[in-house]
C-alpha cells in the first residue's frame, strides 16, 4: 500500500472526529525501589540508577517523570503509556523471588507516576515464571490505575503456545485487557558483539513470540486479548508471506489454525518506532492502518523524539489516528483517551 494510500484511509477513519493530540504507548520509566523490600535483589549506584543483576540500568532520566512530560509536551502529545524497561524483567530470577520482584517494580511503577494522570501505567507480568505471572495479574487486576499489563517477549519464557499460559490468557481474553510485549534480552551469545543483541536479538524476540500466539492459535482462540507489539512487530512483517506459506504447504508441526497468519495478525497493534518510514507502510500494510500506534520508546537511545514522523508527521491523518483512536482500541480509554474500556 502506497503513503498516499495510507493518508487515504486514515483520513476517512479520522474526518468525523475532534481534535485529539494523543498518545505515546512507548514509554519508559523505572519504578521506585525505596523501602520495596527487595535489597537483596537490587541496589543503587552512586548516580541514583538501579544495579539489577550487577549491570546499572539508564539513562538517568528514567528515574525522571517530569522529563517524560517534557517530551510529551515537546511532541505535542496528550499523554504517555508508560512500562518498566527491559533490565527490569528479572528473568535471571527464580519463583519466589520473581514474585518479590513483581510486586515490588509494580507497586514502585505507580508510586513514580502517582499524581501524573498523563502518565498511564502498564502493570509488569513476569511471563518467565508463568503461575507467578497469573498470581501478579490476580494481584493487579481490579486496580483501576493501571492501563493494562505488559510482559517480555522471549528470553527465559517458555513458549507462549504452552498450556501454562492458558489461565492467564483467559483472564486477559476476559477483562479485555490490553497487553504489551516488550522484547527482552536475546538468550543468543552470538549476538554480543556489534550491539546485535539489540539491533538483530530485539526484533528476532518479538517475532519468535509472535510466531508462538499465531501457530499455537492464541490468537484466533482469545479474542479478546489486546496485544501490543513495539518496535514496528520486530522483524514480524517480514516474515507474513513465509508464515501463510508454511501453513498453506503442512509443514511439519503447523497444526490447523482457526486463523492464518496473515489474518490472525489484523488482530495485532504495534507502534511505528521502524525508524524507516517505508518500512512503517509495509507495517500498516501489514497489520492494518488501524493497529498502528504512535511509540518512541523514550527516553531510549534507540528510540525517536518524533514518533509521528514516521507516519508523515504530526498533522498526517494517519499519525493522528494512530495516536488517539486506535491508542484507545489497544487499551481502552480514560479521560483524555478516547474510547470504551
Amino acid at each position: 500500500m502506497k503513503r498516499e494510500e495510507l493518508a487515504g484511509v486514515a483520513s476517512t477513519a479520522v474526518a468525523n472526529e475532534p481534535a485529539q493530540r494523543g498518545v505515546d504507548v512507548h514509554t519508559h520509566l523505572a519504578p521506585s525501589l525505596v523501602d520495596a523490600g527487595i535489597d537483596d535483589l537490587v541496589t543503587t549506584a552512586d548516580d541514583g540508577r538501579h544495579v539489577v543483576a550487577g549491570h546499572p540500568v539508564g539513562p538517568a532520566a528514567l528515574h525522571r517523570p517530569q522529563a517524560l512530560l517534557a517530551y510529551l509536551d515537546a511532541a505535542g502529545l496528550d499523554a504517555a503509556v508508560v512500562t518498566v524497561p527491559p533490565p527490569y524483567h528479572g528473568q535471571h530470577l527464580g519463583p519466589a523471588d520473581s514474585a518479590r520482584w513483581a510486586a515490588a517494580v509494580n507497586d514502585g511503577l505507580l508510586a513514580r507516576t502517582a499524581g501524573q494522570p498523563r502518565l498511564r501505567p502498564l502493570a509488569f507480568l513476569p511471563l518467565h515464571e508463568p503461575a507467578v505471572a497469573l498470581a501478579e495479574y490476580q494481584r493487579i487486576r481490579a486496580d483501576d490505575r493501571w492501563w493494562g499489563v505488559t510482559a517480555g517477549a522471549g528470553g527465559r519464557i517458555p513458549s507462549l503456545a504452552g498450556a501454562a499460559f492458558g489461565p492467564l490468557f483467559a483472564a486477559l481474553d476476559a477483562d479485555r485487557r490490553g497487553l504489551l510485549l516488550h522484547p527482552s534480552a536475546s538468550p543468543d551469545r552470538r549476538l554480543d558483539e556489534f550491539y546485535l543483541g539489540n539491533l538483530l536479538g530485539n526484533p528476532v524476540e518479538t517475532a519468535v513470540a509472535v510466531g508462538q500466539l499465531v501457530f499455537g492459535d492464541v490468537v484466533g482462540r482469545y479474542p479478546g486479548m489486546r496485544l501490543v507489539l513495539v518496535h514496528g512487530g520486530g522483524a514480524v512483517p517480514a516474515l507474513v508471506g513465509r508464515w501463510d506459506r508454511g501453513v498453506a504447504t503442512d509443514r511439519p508441526g503447523v497444526g490447523p489454525l482457526s486463523l492464518p497468519p496473515a489474518r490472525a495478525l489484523r488482530r495485532i497493534w504495534t507502534d511505528c518506532l521502524t525508524h524507516q518510514p517505508s518500512m512503517t507502510a509495509v507495517v500498516a500494510e501489514v497489520f492494518g492502518t488501524d493497529r498502528l500506534l504512535l511509540g518512541s520508546d523514550w527516553p531510549f537511545p534507540m528510540g525517536t523524539d518524533d514518533p509521528a514522523a514516521f507516519l508523515g508527521g504530526r498533522d498526517d491523518p494517519l499519525a493522528r489516528q494512530a495516536a488517539t483512536a486506535n491508542a484507545a482500541a489497544a487499551f481502552g480509554s480514560r479521560p483524555g483517551l478516547p474510547g470504551d474500556r
